[in-house]
């Protein structure tokens, strides 16, 4: 069987769409599965109208974050409920084209266990959230050492897969890098984003950043080595000062240099300062990382997931 897990945030608009549409094409093409929506703390009607497909369908099950816990989590979640032999991951809002989940399920058949959605097109987006978009891929493809800059979270994954993610204990997991980092028989499915039908987009400039921020950090030291490069800088600025300034004394020709003295003390101060920045943003990422907190909290279920309010597995 497939679970398709369907992470979701404000969809109140896309809940009976997606259900509908991902049914269909999965039974046309004769695929046992299994629908789970992941409401992560929606504000609006979104768990309600889970609640309603839900009864309509018993292929349809649904979980419901106590608040929002972010994508990730709600994708860990998903994958944590899913009984599938197989899991599927794709948006609610069905800008991942549905139909490419019958490709992908197909290649699974023939023993890949890692099938990733790869975008040919990023569809309509502003100038500057591409420019971004690339420059995060760019970034994150080098230190990560895979190729991310198309990746997307439209994938399909084994049983066996799923389990070494749901098995990890990290509790800022960016999975678009894991699914990949895991290995495993992979194979690569190209698809179009799509315009979305109905409702607005939940990124905003400063969640795309924060995102970044998060994931770059959680998945790689690189920033770090900022501190060592600059560090190298500074010290190749004071060599060359002070030689110079050897040399003037020396020759007797020593200038006042208040105005130098004034910019070393700027430049290098600002140094410490983003140094210390960096530091101490993977020192908060430590903190949160050892705390122990949980990646979810699961308030309420629906369908045939069993009801875990006096469980212990309510948190993930």
């Amino acid at each position: 069987m497939l679970s398709v897990i369907l992470p979701s945030y404000n969809e109140e608009l896309m809940i009976r769409k997606a259900s509908q549409t991902v049914s269909k094409i999965l039974s046309d093409a004769s695929i046992p599965f299994e629908l789970i929506f992941v409401d992560d703390g929606s504000k609006d009607k979104t768990w309600k109208m889970i609640q309603e497909v839900s009864g309509e369908d018993k292929r349809v099950k649904g979980v419901h974050f106590s608040r929002n816990f972010g994508k990730e989590s709600a994708i860990i979640a998903g994958l944590a409920e899913a009984s599938g032999g197989c899991c599927a991951v794709i948006d609610c809002d069905l800008q991942h084209p549905p139909e490419k989940i019958v490709e992908m399920y197909r290649l699974w058949e023939q023993g890949y266990e890692v099938i990733e959605g790869q975008k040919s097109s990023r569809g309509t987006e502003s100038i500057t959230h591409s420019f971004a978009a690339k420059a995060f891929y760019g970034l994150i493809s080098k230190a990560t050492g895979f190729d991310m800059e198309n990746a997307s979270d439209f994938k399909l994954l084994d049983r066996k897969a799923v389990d070494v993610l749901i098995n990890m204990h990290e509790r800022n997991a960016f999975f678009r890098a894991l699914s990949s980092w895991i290995g495993f028989e992979t194979a690569t499915v190209t698809f179009d984003v799509r315009d979305r039908e109905a409702g607005e987009s939940k990124w905003s400039t400063w969640s795309l950043v924060k995102y970044a921020l998060n994931n770059i950090s959680s998945f790689s030291t690189a920033p770090m080595q900022i501190v060592t490069i600059l560090g190298i800088i500074m010290f190749l600025i004071s060599v060359v000062f002070g030689v110079t300034s050897l040399v003037q004394k020396i020759k007797g020709i020593a200038q006042p240099g208040f105005t130098t003295v004034i910019l070393i003390l700027l430049f290098s101060s600002s140094i410490i300062m983003i140094s210390l920045g960096i530091i101490g943003f993977y020192i908060a990422r430590i903190y949160e990382e050892i705390k122990g907190r949980p990646k979810y909290i699961i308030s309420r279920t629906c369908g045939d997931i069993k009801d875990k309010a006096d469980d212990k597995e309510i948190i993930g």
